[in-house]
């Protein structure tokens, strides 16, 4: 193994390493970076191939096929030639190594608060605009409903003719396209978030952009994740 090698890989995939490892894992890895940086920075070489051999122990549970697995083999840890990074490079990789991975839930409602922030029909509003539903009814195919935990089910405003809860025909054949009615947030979000494709937001380029563009875009995000 070599000791350089392997902080270089460990540099390269710290962000992808954050992720993939648990907790305790983790922290034994930053903790382990740390001693190694102390051993290295006082030159003391025993002291720098137990802390390798620590590291080495600690990321034993990544799989094979790893890119940082190809530099953990071998027994010798030529301790004598090793040149430590700098301390700024080892700092940073402890640092990226030592911030929790962000939390998928908080990550999934930050995501829904802001589709529920856009512009939108409340059920009532759109039961009693014309071209809405009967009250009481669902709303109709290929229509997007949100539904809010505080103030109820979301209609979002863009999918209308104006003044009316009327579905848009392009937004209802792009909606069947995205499954609106299994994912209705992850239709929402296609329509309100950017787009490289169109170059834009999808919900702002309605009536702007022909409406075949709008089903082109979307038809070929479907066909990519297929």
């Amino acid at each position: 193994m070599n000791p350089t090698d392997l902080l270089a890989s460990l540099r390269e995939h710290a962000a992808l390493l954050r992720g993939e490892l648990d907790d305790e894992t983790r922290e034994e890895v930053v903790a382990t970076l740390r001693l190694l940086h102390e051993e290295t920075a006082a030159g003391r070489a025993r002291g720098v191939a137990r802390a390798l051999r620590r590291l080495t122990r600690a990321l034993s549970v990544l799989p094979p096929g790893h890119p940082v697995s190809a530099h953990l083999g071998g027994r010798r840890y030529a301790t004598e030639a090793f040149r430590p990074p700098s301390a700024a490079s080892v700092s940073e990789l402890i640092d990226i190594l030592g911030e929790p991975p962000p939390d998928p839930s908080a990550l999934l409602g930050a995501a829904r608060a802001r589709l529920l922030a856009a512009p939108a029909l409340s059920s009532r509003e759109h039961e009693r605009l014309p071209g809405g539903p009967p009250a009481g009814t669902s709303a109709p195919p290929g229509v997007i409903r949100l539904d809010d935990p505080r103030s109820g089910a979301r209609y979002p405003r863009f999918q209308f003719r104006p003044g009316t809860a009327e579905p848009l025909p392009v937004v209802r054949r792009v909606n069947e396209l995205l499954r609106a009615d299994r994912d209705p947030w992850g239709a929402a979000d296609w329509w309100l978030g950017g787009n490289a494709w169109l170059r834009g937001v999808p919900a702002d380029l309605v009536g702007t952009l022909p409406d075949d563009e709008l089903v082109r875009a979307a038809a070929e995000l479907v066909e990519g994740d297929g």
